[in-house]
């Protein structure tokens, strides 16, 4: 895997915050050593982590200092203004009524601070939660394929290239007794926007009649490249063709990229 697509995969996210079993955790330790970027990467998050427990100070802003003296005063009154400077009783009181402000202004920042401290958490924490779910899906596709190509009891068909995609392959795996079919199409170009590819059953005798058994659709989503379609169980050949998105009732013989005998 190259060192990006493991970086992307979330699995470093996962090692950092202790998530990973022991053996894949020994699997990073062992790419981080070998890989400079990887354990950039891991350090990198790392410092983020501590960043965000770090990065709040107290701290009260002249607007908000203003909004907490004028709810004071909505609800006590009017600060009296000290007239006379020997008037030491007003005076205590005014210092008083400054040193609550300044406290219950520290107080309203601090639970600011909080609350944007837990709504930072969350976010993380949901992150964290798409990429389990993200990786569960990627191994559960992994798995897929897997057991695809391992099943003996499926008929490998090779679709070799035609005129208007000389270079373009993909290939059936067809049970034909459970009638399943799978199409892995890493060997075609990524469709043009608006098109998709239509995959056809072909009978050749006593004349050509084609079946559509499904499109590829979402083709770039799909990292494996292998898809699901429709069964047939009475193929002699398969073809794919390139058609608007949703598909064509017809095959357009111009844009026929692959086509291969069972």
């Amino acid at each position: 895997m190259e060192s990006k697509e493991y970086i992307e995969s979330g699995i470093l996210e996962l090692y950092v915050y202790g998530l990973l079993s022991e053996s894949e955790n020994d699997e990073v330790a062992a790419m981080s050593n070998k890989n400079p970027e990887i354990k950039t990467e891991i350090l990198a998050i790392e410092k983020a982590i501590i960043n965000l427990s770090s990065s709040f100070s107290p701290f009260i802003s002249h607007s908000q200092f203003e909004k907490i003296k004028a709810q004071l005063e909505l609800k006590h009154g009017k600060v009296v203004t000290m007239r006379d400077r020997s008037n030491w009783s007003a005076y205590i009181g005014w210092a008083a009524s400054i040193l609550l402000l300044i406290g219950i202004g520290y107080q309203y920042s601090k639970v600011n601070q909080a609350n944007n401290q837990v709504a930072t958490i969350e976010k993380e924490k949901s992150k964290l939660q798409e990429t389990v779910v993200d990786l569960e899906t990627k191994n559960k596709q992994t798995e897929t394929v897997l057991n695809v190509v391992r099943d003996e009891t499926n008929t490998v068909v090779a679709l070799a290239g035609q005129a208007v995609a000389p270079t373009a392959k993909a290939k059936i795996y067809w049970n034909k007794q459970t009638q399943v079919v799978y199409v892995d199409a890493s060997g075609l170009p990524t469709p043009p926007e608006g098109k998709e590819y239509q995959i056809w059953s072909l009978k050749l005798q006593p004349q050509l009649t084609p079946t559509s058994i499904g499109t590829l659709a979402n083709f770039k989503d799909n990292r494996s490249k292998v898809f699901a379609v429709e069964k047939t169980g009475d193929a002699e050949a398969f073809g794919i063709t390139l058609e608007p998105a949703g598909g064509s009732p017809t095959p357009t013989m111009e844009q026929l990229y692959t086509l291969g005998k069972v």
